[in-house]
C-alpha cells in the first residue's frame, strides 16, 4: 500500500537496526555452561533475540517467568550480557547508509526499544547510533511495547504528530504498538521475527532489507 510521507521514522533496535543476537545468545549459553550443558544452537536462539531475557532463557533452558528459578537466572543473564554486549553486535548491513539517506532528506530518525536504558544508553553510541534524534527505552515509560506509550513518547520528544511517523520493527509487538499509536508500520523482514511470519502481522508495508525503506518513501 502507499504510505503517507513521514517526517520521522522510528526504529526498533534489536533485530531492526542492530544485529545483537550473537551477544544475547552468548549470554544465554553462558547460563547453559554454568549448568554443565552444551551450548544451544545459534539458529534456535537467534529468532527469539528480540524477546530479551524472557525469550532467550526460555529457548536455552525452557525456564519461563513464573518458574522459581527464573528471576535468579535473569539477573545472571543480564549481568553477563551487559559485560559483553558489544563483543559481536553490529549494525545490519546498509543501516548506516539508510540513516545517512534519511538525514540527507530531512527525515528525523529515532529508536524505540523494549531494551532497558541500562543497556541502550551504553550500546547505542558504541555501535554507531548515538546520534539518534531520540532514544526511548523499555523503562522510559510505564509500559513497554506493544503498548503505544513508548512510540507516543518518541513522537512527543521529536515534536512530530504520531501519524507523521513510521515505525519499523522485526516483531509482531512492534506492529501492534505502531497500530495502537496510529503510526504507519513497516515489518523488518531482515530481522529476527520470532516464530511468526512478518506477512501475517498486518503491517502497512514489508521491507526485506534496510535500504528497501527508501523505496517505500512516497
Amino acid at each position: 500500500m502507499s504510505l503517507r510521507p513521514p517526517r520521522a521514522i522510528l526504529f526498533d533496535l534489536d533485530g531492526t537496526l542492530a544485529d545483537t543476537a550473537p551477544d544475547l545468545a552468548a549470554a544465554a549459553n553462558f547460563l547453559r555452561e554454568q549448568g554443565g550443558l552444551a551450548p544451544a544452537p545459534y539458529d534456535i536462539l537467534r529468532p527469539v533475540a528480540s524477546a530479551g531475557a524472557r525469550g532467550l532463557i526460555g529457548a536455552a533452558l525452557d525456564i519461563h517467568p513464573g518458574d522459581e528459578r527464573y528471576e535468579a537466572l535473569k539477573v545472571r543473564f543480564l549481568d553477563r550480557y551487559e559485560a559483553n554486549m558489544t563483543a559481536h553486535s553490529r549494525l545490519f548491513d546498509s543501516v548506516p547508509e539508510l540513516l545517512a539517506q534519511l538525514e540527507a532528506r530531512g527525515i528525523a530518525w529515532g529508536i524505540v526499544t523494549n531494551k532497558a536504558s541500562r543497556f541502550t544508553d551504553k550500546l547505542a553510541p558504541q555501535i554507531g547510533l548515538g546520534h539518534a534524534a531520540c532514544i526511548v527505552s523499555g523503562d522510559t515509560t510505564p509500559h513497554p511495547k506493544p503498548h503505544p506509550a513508548p512510540l507516543l513518547e518518541a513522537a512527543r520528544r521529536l515534536g512530530i504528530a504520531p501519524a507523521d511517523c513510521w515505525y519499523v520493527g522485526d516483531d509482531l509487538r512492534d506492529i501492534q504498538a505502531g497500530r495502537a499509536a496510529d503510526m504507519p508500520t513497516v515489518a523488518a523482514a531482515w530481522g529476527y521475527c520470532g516464530h511468526s511470519a512478518p506477512t501475517t502481522w498486518e503491517a502497512d508495508a514489508l521491507a526485506h532489507d534496510p535500504m528497501q525503506l527508501l523505496q517505500l518513501l512516497p
